[in-house]
């Protein structure tokens, strides 16, 4: 017998014009909820009319902090086996790929119309789950993460979404080498990547990252820049 999948909840904003057309999926970090990045969706649907917004608390209670979440346990913070910390990695992409698939059916949107947003160990998840997904969504962004096992990504990539990365260059938690490894691992198996650095910023979401994030969402999604004056 087969054990079923959890299935993720959490707050969702409705398209401000009232009408689907995109549809994007902010994933939190370790031990908070998705309460902590739904917030997002008030500034960039400003912009993005037409799109949904979903911010799914990951599958477990943070083993540090109850009131939170986690995706999979880490090690080194709260002593779990390594063993542990891969194979709730391996659970956990599991819950989020069938996510997507329902979350989009529930929207009535496609993968093209589709696209993730993580924050620190939601951006792990995204750079994992959305390359071996059969067909590619329409992008994802990744603050402040890194990528699982960069050495396996080209063998096991089925898509390759076009993918944006941002970090802080005073990151406390995820230092900003991560994000070189991540680019260069995504640039070598074909993936079109951009990277940026945030000055100044910590382990966190900076105003020219969230800028960036918006207009990189906008293009993935044909949404038409407003002209500057």
């Amino acid at each position: 017998m087969t054990t079923a999948q959890p299935t993720l909840t959490g707050p969702r904003h409705a398209p401000r014009s009232g009408r689907t057309k995109s549809l994007v999926i902010l994933l939190h970090g370790y031990g908070a909820d998705g309460n902590d990045l739904i917030g997002l969706a008030d500034p960039l649907s400003s912009y993005m009319p037409d799109t949904a917004f979903r911010a799914p608390n990951a599958p477990e209670r943070c083993r540090v902090n109850p009131m939170g979440y986690q995706w999979f346990p880490i090690s080194w913070i709260d002593g779990s086996p390594e063993s542990e910390m891969q194979a709730g990695f391996t659970r956990a992409a599991g819950v989020l790929d069938a996510y997507i698939t329902a979350a989009m059916a529930e929207e009535g949107v496609e993968p093209h119309e589709t696209a993730l947003v993580g924050f620190s160990q939601g951006t792990m998840m995204s750079l994992h789950v959305a390359p071996r997904r059969e067909a590619a969504l329409a992008g994802v962004v990744g603050f402040s993460g890194r990528l699982n096992a960069p050495e396996r990504l080209a063998a096991e990539a089925r898509v390759k979404p076009p993918v944006l990365l941002i970090h802080g260059d005073r990151d406390e938690v995820i230092p900003v080498g991560a994000l070189r490894e991540a680019h260069d691992a995504l640039a070598a198996a074909g993936f079109p990547v951009a990277a940026h650095v945030s000055r100044g910023t910590g382990h966190g979401i900076a105003p020219d990252g969230l800028g960036l994030a918006l207009g990189f969402l906008m293009d993935r999604f044909g949404i038409e820049r407003p002209v500057e004056a």
